[in-house]
């Protein structure tokens, strides 16, 4: 049971968590009833988080239907994965020069887990996004973190899962940490927008395909 003196917030930071981690998943109907009694809270800070949620475009009101868990469609994709080129190749450039060799040992630590060639799908798609997390967590701009936080792109990114599968994408992050752990800012940006660019290509022709 949430208890606080401003329940929507800690109510809103709970299903965010929930969207997050798929325990409600993208196009699944919010019966607030339902998670009003599972959360031990009435329905005013329920609708209230909901409707937070609703202006950071992760859930949706569809007249008649009621609200929903909104599933990202291809177009918003790629402008997200648009923005992810920019703001974490500047980021990258940033934690390069700071030449941080503990921030390289925790990068190389959450992909070690991955280099025997066994790859565990749901801890690989967590790694994935703690690794991108955490770079601009350490980027030292605080607004760089700030558009891409309140921006909801890591939420965004996360919902949206992997986009190709580790073996392609796996080998793009070891280059990434070689280049920072190397101090070379300039090709860390350019592994890290190259990265994030080839995904991007993929849900481009998708979105041609399909469109």
């Amino acid at each position: 049971m949430i208890e606080h003196s401003e329940l929507s917030q800690p109510v809103y930071k709970k299903l965010k968590d929930m969207i997050l981690m798929h325990e409600l998943i993208p196009g699944q109907k919010i019966v607030q009833e339902k998670i009003a009694k599972q959360l031990g809270v009435s329905r005013t800070p329920l609708l209230k988080a909901l409707q937070m949620l609703e202006y950071e475009m992760l859930v949706e009101s569809i007249p008649r239907r009621g609200m929903f868990v909104k599933i990202m469609d291809w177009q918003e994709m790629v402008e997200v994965f648009d923005c992810r080129e920019s703001l974490e190749g500047m980021a990258v450039n940033l934690i390069t020069q700071k030449k941080n060799q503990a921030l390289v040992q925790k990068l190389q630590k959450l992909m070690e887990p991955f280099l025997s060639g066994v790859i565990d799908i749901a801890k690989y798609r967590k790694a994935d996004a703690r690794f991108h997390q955490t770079i601009i967590d350490q980027c030292g701009n605080a607004l760089l973190k700030r558009m891409y936080f309140f921006g909801n792109i890591y939420a965004k990114v996360v919902q949206a899962g992997l986009v190709r599968a580790p073996e392609d994408t796996l080998p793009e992050h070891l280059k990434i940490i070689k280049a920072i752990e190397n101090g070379n800012a300039e090709i860390a940006e350019q592994e890290m927008r190259r990265h994030i660019h080839n995904s991007r290509k993929l849900l481009v022709e998708h979105l041609k395909a399909n469109y």
